[in-house]
């Protein structure tokens, strides 16, 4: 048994080459070998977001505070509140992160195939953003 308690783990910066904006990460969990899901809880400040990525065995996101966005290549941006949670397949190529004035934390679950849980990609431009207003 492996007890990570409250606090034990230091929070991280979420590096500019995969993020924009403010993101605080939140480790809570790794994979002991031979399971592979680890899992972290992702602040993201008004207007942050991820760069584009996918996950070779899908993520799911579980909404825990704010309001925020998701957006799947190809499709809609669609809105995000707590309570939400939202699975997003294999390879899939995707973003998230909070709207332009509100911000949004989820807990976000994947496993790791071949030593790497994502692949990222390009930045998510301010065009492809457009955040829409979010009635609070």
């Amino acid at each position: 048994m492996d007890i990570k308690r409250s606090g034990s783990q230091p929070s991280a910066k979420g590096p500019a080459e995969y993020f924009t904006g403010t993101v605080r990460i939140d480790p809570l969990f790794e994979a002991h070998d031979p399971a592979r899901t680890s899992g972290a809880s992702v602040t993201f400040e008004p207007g942050a977001r991820t760069a584009w990525h996918t996950h070779p065995l899908g993520q799911t996101l579980i909404v825990t505070d704010g309001c925020g966005l998701v957006q799947r290549w190809g499709g809609s941006i669609e809105q995000i509140r707590p309570g939400d949670v939202i699975w997003i397949s294999p390879g899939e190529k995707h973003w998230h992160g909070a709207t332009a004035t509100t911000s949004m934390t989820h807990i976000a679950i994947q496993e790791w195939l071949d030593g790497k849980p994502v692949d990222w990609m390009e930045q998510v431009s301010d065009e492809q953003y457009q955040s829409p207003k979010v009635d609070k």
